[in-house]
């Protein structure tokens, strides 16, 4: 193999390393918010755990954050949080993780 193919190689396994980080990242992000939106709904425990998992589930099956945002904005207008609260506590779990909001 070239020299040239080895760092391409190495590039393109570097790069989706990076991606796959990217990736965990935001569904951690994902599955606190769904864990704070479980606790607002009163939900606690397994039942919070699983309602957070599906809001990961969402995000990944359903059109990434908007169809999160939609999903919980549904779910939570009952307990009074706006769609505003639900985007404001995302770019908090952003800050607070380094990643983006």
């Amino acid at each position: 193999m070239s020299s040239f193919n080895e760092r391409e190689e190495a590039f393109e396994k570097k790069f989706a390393l990076e991606e796959e980080h990217k990736f965990q990242a935001e569904a951690l992000r994902i599955k606190h918010l769904g864990l704070w939106a479980a606790g607002k709904l009163g939900k606690a425990g397994d039942e919070a755990n699983a309602y957070a998992t599906s809001i990961v589930v969402a995000e990944v099956d359903g059109g990434g954050r908007e169809a999160v945002i939609r999903k919980l904005a549904a779910d939570l207008a009952a307990a009074g949080i706006s769609d505003l609260q639900i985007r404001r506590k995302l770019e908090e779990l952003s800050k607070e993780s380094g990643g983006e909001a």
